[in-house]
């Protein structure tokens, strides 16, 4: 039984995208207390950000079913307080590393693929949405203040802040 396996979900995002002030944090929005310095963009720009995040799994699903992981991504990307804006440039793929065997089957043999069955996909789904959090996050807190093209600046997460504010976390 498919039970008895264990399966990881892993998630890889390129977090560009959201408002400082939305952000939020185990349930908390604490964007609108984080201390200053505050964005400063050089040139205005059209576009407001991307994100781009590729769920990968081990798991035996199906195609249909890894189109169904990728669809849950925005509700990851909504815990952090992102909730998508005109002109966001968003990229969700998923894919499982499953049935290698199935594409290599001789031609004129029936291929077979093992699958979990759509009745039980539930614990997939939360796994995608807590890994695309987690990785957002994990994002965040990695990141440095950095200065673009034009003087486009943006501050890195107050980390000693965020530390004493989540202190078990």
């Amino acid at each position: 039984a498919w039970q008895d396996s264990r399966y990881t979900v892993g998630v890889f995002v390129q977090a560009n995208f959201g408002k400082r002030r939305n952000f939020t944090l185990r349930g908390q929005r604490v964007g609108p207390d984080l201390a200053e310095p505050a964005i400063r963009e050089g040139t205005p720009r059209a576009e407001k950000g991307s994100i781009i995040a590729i769920v990968a799994t081990d798991a035996p699903l199906l195609p249909h079913q890894m189109k169904r992981l990728a669809r849950r991504v925005p509700l990851g990307i909504a815990m952090t307080g992102g909730y998508g804006y005109h002109s966001s440039g968003d990229i969700f793929l998923a894919f499982s590393t499953a049935n290698p065997e199935a594409a290599l089957a001789p031609s004129g043999r029936i291929a077979h693929a093992d699958f979990v069955p759509d009745v039980d996909i539930d614990p997939f789904f939360d796994a995608v949405v807590q890994g695309v959090e987690e990785a957002i996050l994990n994002a965040l807190v990695a990141n440095e203040d950095m200065t673009g093209r034009d003087g486009n600046f943006v501050p890195a997460l107050p980390k000693a802040w965020l530390q004493a504010r989540f202190p078990n976390q």
